[in-house]
């Protein structure tokens, strides 16, 4: 019953920072089963399977609070869907012994590369209220889908910093937008897995006790999406799954690290952590007003205006 509440409380936490950051919930929920025994392509499976819950809520949500581009979902949706369900496949082939350090390293990369691009950069304006081409959201689409289904992640932090990078879309909806393009990816990913293991090893307690903390913080983050600055958020997540796969890649046995060593691996990084945090709000605290979701909805709205 504790694992119960516990991975309860990990999704309604994972679900939050999602909602508001438009990533890191497959790859934190997939992180926490790692952690406690899961198999990869369990670990991966359970959280999809979540996923198709905790994303339609989300999505209604985000389109509630007029978080949503349209465009941007159905353009994406459908090559993240194909990447989604191959991703799955192959996986599902994998053998756990080879399987974990693998995930463990996709995980860290897209921990390191969330870390990174929250502390360090602002949110472009350059190309605000320009449209985003298809010949850019379908690549984008099938490599996040793949990377999220095989990494048990990463929808959300390979397709929003690229969006948010382009510069062309407020970052409210690229979140929301995200997020609702999720429910095609997670229900792609869980068929794939379905056709590939059936059922077997897929705890349907764990499945339920996720979808239920995902649930309950869906709306709350969809209205958090407008409030909590998201290189806050980022410099936050990002370090937890940047310490979290270190530590999966260390006990992996790729790498022969002494006591002493490791314990220096693990304090470089929450320096570095704590470090990127700071800089952040100083960054946020410095420019708050540029900003803000409400500054930066306004010079969207206005630039779509000239750009019609």
């Amino acid at each position: 019953m504790k694992t119960l509440i516990l991975i309860a409380v990990v999704g309604f936490a994972a679900q939050l920072v999602d909602g508001a950051l438009g990533m890191a919930y497959g790859v934190t929920t997939t992180t926490l089963l790692l952690a406690i025994g899961t198999n990869p392509a369990t670990a991966s499976a359970t959280v999809h399977l979540a996923e198709i819950g905790t994303t339609f809520i989300s999505g209604v949500s985000h389109w509630k609070f007029g978080n949503v581009d349209w465009k941007v979902v159905r353009r994406i949706a459908l090559p993240g869907a194909v990447g989604a369900f191959l991703g799955a496949t192959i996986l599902s082939r994998l053998s756990t012994e080879s399987a974990a350090p693998v995930m463990a390293l996709i995980l860290l990369a897209l921990g390191l590369y969330i870390l990174i691009r929250f502390t360090f950069q602002g949110i472009p304006r350059g190309n605000l209220g320009k449209p985003l081409r298809k010949r850019f959201l379908a690549p984008l689409g099938f490599v996040a889908g793949f990377v999220d289904a095989t990494g048990g992640g990463g929808w959300g932090p390979v397709g929003t910093p690229a969006i948010l990078a382009s510069g062309r879309l407020e970052p409210r909806k690229v979140i929301g937008s995200i997020d609702t393009s999720e429910f095609v990816i997670a229900l792609a990913a869980s068929l794939g897995f379905l056709f590939s293991l059936g059922s077997q090893g897929i705890n349907v307690g764990w499945v339920l006790a996720i979808l239920a903390g995902g649930v309950l913080a869906a709306p709350l983050a969809a209205w958090l999406v407008r409030h909590v600055p998201p290189r806050l958020l980022g410099a936050s997540v990002g370090g937890i799954i940047v310490l979290t796969n270190a530590r999966s890649l260390i006990r992996s046995g790729w790498f022969e690290l002494s006591g002493s060593l490791q314990t220096i691996v693990y304090v470089t990084i929450v320096v570095a952590w704590i470090g990127g945090f700071v800089y952040s709000l100083r960054a946020y605290l410095d420019d708050r007003e540029n900003e803000s979701a409400d500054r930066i909805a306004e010079e969207a709205r206005r630039a779509g205006d000239v750009n019609v």
